[in-house]
């Protein structure tokens, strides 16, 4: 972070700069060498900052930090056509966004990824296909997690994605005081050992289980959680156990389902027909988070911060929003979700890897967040708003 700062500044303050020395007369020539030194620069240091490594032990995946969240595909954000879908993910992944995260119960999006990773053997050079990437999880009942269950289930995931071997499975569990969830991630470990799935995940567990998984020499390389300016629940228990283990926090509502944009800017919800509809799930789902935390005039206090960072930097504010999440301790990637043949935010998706927030960005979020309740005593621990009646 210091380093891609300091690179910035070092170009923008060139003394070739005609702003900085107005006195200074050069050669045209001279001043296209420097806009192209600008330029690589900044690519430099958005590729460096591109992707992340995961790993426990020898289990390791290399991703890319922004991850193209599949929910969307689930049913509630309208009709997806299979091949508007794919092609578009086809898009995405030649623009180098190039993880996909999906689960079972996802709709058709384990079947679309099988459709997608197809077309790359088949229509890009093999290179290509090292890069991409795709995540699944697994959400199983409470039933008697036994080898054949687990591996059955499993296998349900690699026919559908069409692959040998999972890239990344994340498990989740409903219920802590059934402790089947150990015995689950026992068997997903062994099929690791055969090369069926590659690493082994969790999402939606909280630092307690956590930490008692890594106990029982279980090596997850990472763990899926909610995490957003608005809801920072993470940084409180589990970023530190994630520092002092190597655990990776991978998130999702980074932009709140939508809501941190400059669509939901100056608008009231009370009023009808004056703001955009929540029409979503997972706008719905993440304004009750916007209710706990402060109410939407406090929530419009933090768009109005983050507008003025954005048009500072000449970004959106969903690039600011993922950017301050993706430079928390312990994140190695945050998801945006994809709505594939509807909507496409490549553009913005991919300004978040040469922006660089500054200590007065940073100071101006954190005296509009100040004023927000705290989640973990409202809410609890990561995962646990799908645990608490």
């Amino acid at each position: 972070m210091a380093t891609a700062a300091t690179s910035v500044h070092h170009f923008s303050s060139n003394p070739f700069n005609p702003r900085s020395s107005a006195g200074l007369r050069r050669p045209s020539s001279a001043s296209h060498l420097v806009v192209r030194c600008c330029d690589e620069a900044a690519v430099e240091v958005a590729e460096k900052r591109k992707t992340a490594v995961v790993k426990n032990g020898n289990d390791s995946l290399e991703i890319c930090r922004v991850l193209n969240g599949m929910w969307q595909t689930s049913g509630g954000w309208g009709r997806i056509d299979r091949d508007a879908a794919v092609d578009a993910m086809l898009r995405y992944a030649d623009a180098g966004l190039s993880t996909f995260d999906m689960a079972d119960h996802y709709g058709p999006a384990e079947d679309l990824y099988g459709i997608f990773i197809n077309r790359v053997r088949r229509e890009r050079p093999p290179e290509y296909l090292e890069s991409v990437r795709g995540l699944t999880k697994w959400v199983p009942p409470p039933v008697k997690m036994t080898s054949s269950y687990v591996r059955e289930s499993i296998n349900v995931s690699r026919k559908r994605m069409d692959v040998a071997s999972l890239d990344m499975l994340q498990f989740h569990w409903w219920d802590y005081s059934n402790l089947g969830y150990l015995d689950a991630l026992k068997h997903l470990t062994d099929l690791k050992e055969e090369g069926k799935i590659k690493t082994v995940a969790l999402t939606n567990f909280d630092t307690v289980r956590l930490q008692k998984i890594l106990e029982n020499g279980i090596p997850v390389v990472s763990n899926q959680v909610q995490h957003s300016i608005v809801d920072m629940r993470p940084q409180q228990k589990m970023a530190e156990l994630c520092q002092l283990t190597g655990v990776k926090l991978i998130t999702y509502g980074t932009v709140m389902g939508g809501l941190l944009s400059e669509k939901f800017l100056d608008t009231n919800l009370t009023i009808p027909f004056a703001a955009p509809p929540l029409n979503t799930p997972s706008l719905q789902k993440y304004k009750r988070m916007v209710d706990a935390w402060g109410g939407w005039s406090l929530f419009q206090g933090l768009l109005q911060t983050l507008n003025k960072i954005a048009t500072k930097h000449g970004v959106s504010i969903p690039t600011v929003a993922v950017r301050y999440v993706l430079d928390q301790p312990g994140v190695a990637g945050s998801m945006v979700g994809v709505r594939l043949g509807l909507a496409e935010h490549i553009k913005d998706n991919n300004a978040i890897f040469s922006l660089v927030l500054d200590d007065e960005d940073v100071s101006s979020i954190l005296q509009v967040t100040r004023k927000g309740k705290d989640l973990m005593k409202i809410i609890g621990d990561c995962g646990d708003e799908y645990r608490r009646v």
